[in-house]
Formats: structure tokens, sequence, C-alpha cells
């Protein structure tokens, strides 16, 4: 039976896709134009659309829509964008899976470390509670949504990701020219942590929690080794082979540059560990940043 995907055209789902249909298996993608192939499905979040036939005795559904959060400075307009592309989506999506009378074993849904707001230096793990910002609130929706997916009797996980290490898209992706060019530099004070993981290893944990029943409600994906963001900067320096500025990009320059977004997505901390992966025996291919930009570029 199939794995439903959404977001399949996004940084992640493209490579959780390839990866899945690498080891034998059926995947059907959820798109919003017209379907071009067997192995697409319509739906249409906006207009509370979807193909639940597709749906019908899947396996399982991993939804990875919604819009990007730093392609587009943060307007009133883009902020409703935000948070109508995870929150409504998803209550579509979920409404759409209670109504079926066989439903997938279980929903991964995406989420992000966001949700506990700035933890500055203190190490988090899944026990730790919700924080305070439109991106913690954004999470909270988000997964709250996802959430009513247990009620129908469907495992649900919801994947609180870091930064995605690619050199095809991402944070990585976008300022990777900038380094290449000597351009790289600390954000703010440079002691903010960033969590990250790898692409590879992000793939690696949503197959694992696909198979591991065990595995429930949130998830961090995240590597276990947490940077502050001026080593993250030194480190990806490094990688490309050129050298860092030396002085930071101010925070307020940040704020008046990339507004809200460089204020709650660039400067606040988050030192997250990923407890529940390692607990359940999930085996990292990339613990260090070196060695994940090494794979990498």
């Amino acid at each position: 039976m199939a794995i439903i995907v959404t977001g399949a055209s996004g940084l992640l789902g493209t490579a959780l896709v390839a990866a899945l249909r690498a080891e034998g298996r059926e995947v059907v993608k959820l798109v919003r134009r017209e379907p071009r192939s067997p192995d697409e499905a319509y739906w249409q979040p906006a207009e509370q659309v979807v193909d639940v036939a597709a749906l019908e005795g899947a396996d399982a559904v991993v939804h990875l829509a919604g819009a990007s959060i730093g392609d587009k400075r943060w307007s009133a307009a883009y902020k409703r964008e935000l948070v109508g592309s995870r929150v409504e989506g998803t209550r579509v999506l979920v409404d759409a899976l209670r109504r079926l009378a066989k439903p997938p074993e279980m929903l991964l849904s995406a989420s992000g470390v966001d949700f506990y707001g700035d933890t500055g230096d203190l190490e988090i793990d899944e026990g730790q509670g919700k924080g305070t910002g439109f991106l913690s609130d954004l999470c909270e929706q988000w997964e709250a949504e996802a959430r009513r997916a247990e009620e129908a009797g469907i495992r649900t996980v919801l994947a609180r990701s870091g930064l995605a290490l690619s050199r095809r898209g991402g944070v990585l992706g976008r300022t990777l020219p900038l380094f290449k060019m000597g351009l790289g530099a600390p954000l703010g004070s440079g002691k903010q942590y960033w969590s990250w993981i790898s692409l590879h290893d992000w793939v690696g944990a949503a197959r694992h929690v696909l198979e591991n029943r065990d595995v429930v409600g949130p998830v961090n994906f995240t590597s276990p080794s947490p940077v502050t963001n001026a080593e993250f900067t030194r480190t990806v320096a490094k990688a490309v082979g050129r050298s860092m500025m030396p002085m930071p990009v101010p925070a307020f320059a940040l704020s008046i540059g990339l507004g809200e977004f460089a204020r709650e997505g660039l400067l606040p901390g988050h030192r997250i560990l990923p407890r529940k992966l390692l607990d359940s025996g999930y085996g990292f291919t990339h613990s260090r940043l070196d060695e994940a930009l090494a794979a990498v570029l």
C-alpha cells in the first residue's frame, strides 16, 4: 500500500520520496494542480478539496506542505499565508483522514523547533513546553490540527525539524554563494544555538519513525550536536575553503533588512536534542557539523 506525501516538491519531500521509492515503496504525491501521472492525486486545501479515494487504505501520510518561512518578508498578508498553509491545510487533510473507512496507520506531520521559542543555552528535548512568539504559536496551532488524527486511531508523529542542511535549499543553500565569496559572517551576537540536521539524516529519521510503531507525538528532527551560530559560520566557511568576515552582522541591521523573520527565525537560540530518536534506536550518520557539511558539499 502507498505512502501519501504532501509538499513532495519541496526540499524535504523531494528527498524523502526519492528514498522511499529507492527501497521499493509506492508513493503517491498530493499536488495542487491537475495530476499528470498515476502517482499523483489532487488536493486543494484552500478549497477544502482532497482526493479521498487516494487516501483510502494508505499505509501512512507524510504531511510536509507549507509556505516557506524565510522566502519573503513577513508582511501581515504573508503571515496569514504562513498560518493558512499550515494550520488550515492540516485541518483539511486531517478532516479527510477522519472520514476514511480505512484510515492510514500513521501520520507524520511537519513542525519546527520554533515550537520551543528562544531557549538560550539550555539543552531542550521533547519534554519542554511551548515557548513564545509568532512561530511558536504557529507550531502549536499546526500541531493541534495534526493531533486530531489521533482521535481516528491514527498514530501521529510531529516532526519538529531544525535546519535541514542541503546545497539545494534551506538556510545553507541560500547562503552558500555568500560563503563562497568570503562573505559569511555570524548573525547578531553569534552566541545563539542553531539546531541542524543533515538532509540525509532527516530522511533517515522520517523512515525510522514510519516503521517504528512505538514512536508517537513530538519528535525532534535535529542532530545530537547543536552549535552556536558563530561556530556554524566558521565551519561552513572552512568547508568551502574561505575565511569569514571579521565582524558579525549586527542584529539591528538584520531586523531592518529582514524584519520579524530575523528576530524570530535567525537570532533566537535553539539548543535542541533528539531524545526520542536516540532512545528509539535511530543512529545518526552525521552527528558532527563538519562531517555533515563534507557530505553535503
